[in-house]
């Protein structure tokens, strides 16, 4: 007997008519799709000025094709190996703090017991996401002005000499990854709080009956339980390595540390709107992008030999 005419009719519904039945769920999901075909789809048919001389006269389909053109200008730049060691550089360092710090908090904060100073330590340390890079770029330079600067002012005190950090090629790395430090550590320590508050009280009652001590708890309770997450924020963070915080460090780039702050965002900025150099700068944008990806793909697969744990 053919299965086709054994199953009755109302349950061989087509793809339109359950979308019809269920369009209230259809409806909420209107906005995610026609944002993702809008702004992440359609956009990807400007690639192609990566491989033209654009000009905004001629629009895209009728500027001149030029092949790879941009992209060996590009890696042939002289700019080139200072732009990769300098943003690698950067993001591989602040990566360290990024996922650590994180981590470090949300445990502390776990070890808290008593609720109501918990939730203040919580809303003092999240409070500084919420701040702009431009206000956060102001308060540094007003902390470390080497004429008013609070830093300078224990400087002098304890008999030093005032140090004017922002000309300071050697100051930058630290002011921004601290800074950004400052500002995200609680945030991101959200993900890892809300895992460790889902671990199994009775996990800990055993561990106290065995006479474990805090830090053997940390070992084998809540460490295990920040893995999963951590290994999933670590594979992003992998995918942003050759990226950077724009806005911020054009607001902390000076003369004097250009020579360390110079990262591909910037360099794209310089280039694609002050310049105004858009093939170009697409050609960047897409070596970027597809070098990230392909980090991901190569640290998820590592991490998925390791532990198990893949994004995908």
């Amino acid at each position: 007997m053919d299965i086709r005419t054994a199953v009755p009719n109302r349950h061989r519904r087509s793809l339109w008519h359950k979308i019809i039945l269920n369009w209230q769920l259809y409806l909420f999901l209107l906005p995610a799709f026609a944002y993702v075909v809008l702004f992440q789809i359609a956009p990807l048919y400007g690639l192609q000025i990566a491989f033209r001389d654009y000009r905004i006269a001629f629009g895209i389909s009728g500027s001149k094709w030029v092949g790879l053109k941009h992209f060996n200008n590009f890696f042939n730049s002289f700019y080139f190996t200072r732009l990769f060691v300098n943003t690698f550089a950067l993001n591989f360092l602040g990566l360290f703090f990024y996922s650590i710090v994180p981590v470090l908090l949300a445990i502390t904060l776990n070890s808290i017991i008593n609720e109501r100073a918990k939730r203040i330590i919580q809303t003092i340390i999240y409070i500084p996401h919420f701040i702009s890079s431009v206000v956060l770029a102001g308060v540094i330079y007003i902390f470390f002005s080497p004429e008013n600067g609070i830093v300078n002012k224990f400087i002098v005190l304890f008999g030093g000499k005032s140090i004017h950090f922002m000309l300071k090629a050697e100051c930058f790395r630290p002011l921004y990854i601290g800074s950004t430090l400052w500002q995200n550590a609680g945030w991101d320590s959200i993900l890892y709080i809300a895992a460790l508050t889902s671990i199994d009280v009775s996990l800990y009652e055993a561990a106290t009956i065995d006479g474990a001590t805090r830090l053997q708890k940390v070992r084998y309770i809540e460490l295990p339980a920040v893995v999963p997450i951590f290994t999933m924020m670590l594979i992003l963070s992998c995918g942003r390595l050759l990226g950077s915080d724009t806005e911020k460090i054009l607001l902390l780039q000076t003369a004097g540390n250009s020579e360390v702050s110079d990262v591909f965002g910037t360099y794209i900025y310089k280039f694609g709107i002050e310049k105004s150099q858009f093939s170009y700068t697409t050609a960047i944008g897409l070596v970027l992008n597809s070098i990230s990806f392909v980090m991901i793909l190569i640290v998820n697969s590592i991490t998925k030999r390791m532990n198990g744990t893949q994004l995908f």
